[in-house]
């Protein structure tokens, strides 16, 4: 199955100010994330992002946030952003496909990505926009959830992906932009 922009929302799970910095590669998640979301928004893919315990972990690192609509940003409790209300509510939340990426992978990432495969969305996980404080917990949350049926991708998929060809001048753009 392919990825495809009319389908897809990205969703970003926890990239939050105090967290961040425990994470092993925390500031290359950060940049492939921004880099997705900025992808996203030039080819309307809706973006939501979700912050968990924003008072004891912080809120959304800055220069991500700057990057983010308002409407879709969710605080949430739960590990998993499926549970509870309101993720499917937000906009881009009724769309079949979700790319993820976000931390942790073992924790918030996998139980959302288990949420959304339960729910009958599509599943795609960015390998390089993902991040745990530990790369073991990261390398068996990435396998747990392929066995689970999510798709493990690079950013680079994605974009191709949501482009579907060459030739275009939006392509051109996301090339010279984003590819080179």
């Amino acid at each position: 199955m392919l990825m495809r922009a009319k389908d897809s929302t990205l969703l970003v799970i926890d990239l939050q100010e105090r967290l961040l910095p425990a994470i092993d590669g925390g500031a290359a998640v950060i940049e492939q994330a921004s880099w997705l979301v900025r992808v996203a928004q030039r080819l309307q893919v809706p973006v939501i992002a979700t912050e968990q315990y924003p008072k004891g972990l912080g809120y959304t690192e800055a220069s991500l946030h700057e990057l983010l609509p308002g409407e879709g940003l969710r605080e949430k409790i739960h590990f998993s952003a499926t549970a509870g209300a309101g993720l499917f509510d937000l906009p881009g939340g009724e769309r079949q496909q979700f790319i993820v990426c976000g931390t942790e992978t073992h924790v918030c990432v996998l139980q959302t990505v288990l949420g959304l495969l339960t729910a009958g969305r599509e599943v795609f996980v960015v390998d390089e926009a993902v991040g745990s404080r530990r790369p073991r917990d990261k390398a068996l949350g990435l396998a747990r959830m392929e066995g689970a049926g999510a798709v493990i991708v690079s950013r680079e998929m994605v974009a191709f992906e949501w482009l579907e060809r060459a030739g275009t001048e939006l392509f051109r753009e996301i090339s010279r932009g984003f590819i080179r």
